[in-house]
């Protein structure tokens, strides 16, 4: 199975693994240039892949549920909740994800150190479930 990683290693990523494995975390926002950047299909319904921890260790498997690619402004509430992170509006939930979005780490990533986002930028609005824990004896 593919492997699926959440933000980079660290307090982030652990944050948002231990969200996925309680259960509070099902549904996540990519960036479309990411995957155009990384040669990468946009997840499909059906897809499975595997979880990694800010270790590479494989703690989870998955399965996508939904699909859907918006323009940042059209983001719900619903989506912004069911990602697992605590916000309680679209607007909290923007100004965090655009913090990340804005970060070095991201910029780095897709070689662009100027790269920002506004309303009309498309985003991948993505379902999962949790199919399988795969942490053993933690």
């Amino acid at each position: 199975m593919p492997t699926a990683e959440f933000g980079f290693p660290g307090p982030l990523r652990d944050q948002l693994v231990g969200a996925i494995l309680n259960g509070s975390k099902t549904s996540t926002t990519g960036l479309v240039v990411d995957y155009e950047h990384e040669g990468e299909a946009l997840p499909e319904v059906g897809d499975r892949c595997v979880v990694v921890d800010s270790d590479e260790r494989p703690v989870a498997a998955i399965e996508v549920t939904g699909v859907r690619v918006v323009p940042l402004a059209e983001v719900d509430l619903a989506h912004v909740v069911d990602e697992g992170e605590g916000d309680t509006s679209v607007a909290e939930w923007r100004a965090g994800h655009e913090r990340f979005w804005h970060s070095e780490e991201v910029r780095g990533a897709l070689e662009d150190p100027g790269f920002t986002v506004d309303d009309t930028t498309p985003v991948v609005l993505e379902r999962f479930r949790l199919v399988e824990d795969l942490r053993l004896g933690d």
